[in-house]
């Protein structure tokens, strides 16, 4: 099969195709034709060496798959050969997703939904996936509560908005000025232009906050937050704001997306109910994956993938 390799941590130069060998699954996995494979902000920076998931090279990013059921391995139930999958299989270990095929876990990985295709299934499992569990699981989001999202037009954040707007919330984003438009038809109630002066001062009374950014987002965050409130970080939270936090009656909780086959099923119920969008910036051909990745650093609305 033709893949995606890198033998060095450093830029998008390190990625080249490269033929390796067809894996084979084993029990309990499927052997899946990949058809579309997301990029996401991990795998850059695993590639450049800054996050060490996956050791030293030579390894193959992704983790974000659709596709068809190639092969079942013994003891797999619940999908047939010709099945249309998609999944963000074995993170944070390695799933050698820029690739034509790949050996998967059946359970890690659902059905694909019903009115999208490839590319749009392909690039929603990690971003979607990490928006589900950081509002509903983390956030313990319930109807009628204000939610704060932070970068309300990324890859997370325009899942994150849509999702929170379908269990009922009132949602408050932030966006660049050229993206506001964007998460405005997102369903967004209000939506913060960052560059005009600090959110602290615009916004309050928050139930729950997902916050993507780092920096000192999180400590900003909490001034907003109601007390019995909820800050969901995806990046590493200090102790000295887990006691800010405390001290105002908030709960801190720092999350790291895991798979999750019943969270795809929700995802893929929102897409099939018309209440879930995915929204692809561009998509390049797997040999090109070194430009996906120099494009995906220039910060797009919404996701970038490969075509396989």
């Amino acid at each position: 099969m033709r893949a995606v390799i890198q033998n060095s941590v450093g830029g998008p130069d390190v990625l080249v195709i490269s033929e390796q060998p067809d894996p084979s699954p084993k029990a309990g996995e499927v052997l899946v034709r990949v058809r579309a494979a997301g990029i996401n902000p991990v795998d850059g920076a695993v590639r450049a060496g800054y996050y060490k998931l996956l050791g030293e090279p030579p390894f193959i990013l992704g983790w974000d798959i659709s596709g068809t059921v190639e092969a079942l391995g013994a003891g797999v139930t619940g999908f047939k050969i010709g099945d249309e999958v998609f999944g963000m299989p074995r993170f944070p270990k390695q799933a050698a997703a820029y690739a034509e095929l790949a050996a998967v876990p059946a359970d890690e990985i659902a059905l694909k939904p019903k009115g999208a295709d490839h590319i749009q299934a392909g690039a929603l499992p990690l971003a979607g996936l990490t928006a589900w569990q950081g509002l509903v699981r983390h956030g313990g989001l319930k109807s009628g509560q204000r939610v704060l999202i932070h970068a309300g037009a990324g890859g997370v954040g325009h899942l994150a908005v849509q999702i929170a707007k379908a269990r009922g919330a009132y949602v408050i984003a932030t966006a660049s000025p050229d993206k506001l438009d964007f998460v405005r038809k997102l369903g967004a109630d209000e939506v913060i232009d960052y560059t005009k002066g600090d959110f602290t001062s615009q916004v309050h009374d928050i139930d729950l906050v997902l916050e993507p950014i780092g920096g000192d987002h999180a400590d900003r965050s909490l001034k907003v937050l109601k007390r019995g409130g909820v800050l969901v970080s995806l990046l590493n939270v200090n102790d000295a704001t887990r006691a800010d936090g405390n001290s105002r009656g908030i709960r801190v909780e720092r999350m790291s997306v895991v798979p999750d086959r019943e969270g795809l099923i929700e995802l893929a119920r929102l897409i099939e109910a018309n209440k879930l969008v995915v929204h692809v910036a561009r998509t390049f051909p797997l040999d090109q994956a070194g430009a996906a990745h120099a494009f995906l650093a220039t910060r797009p609305i919404g996701k970038v993938a490969l075509t396989v």
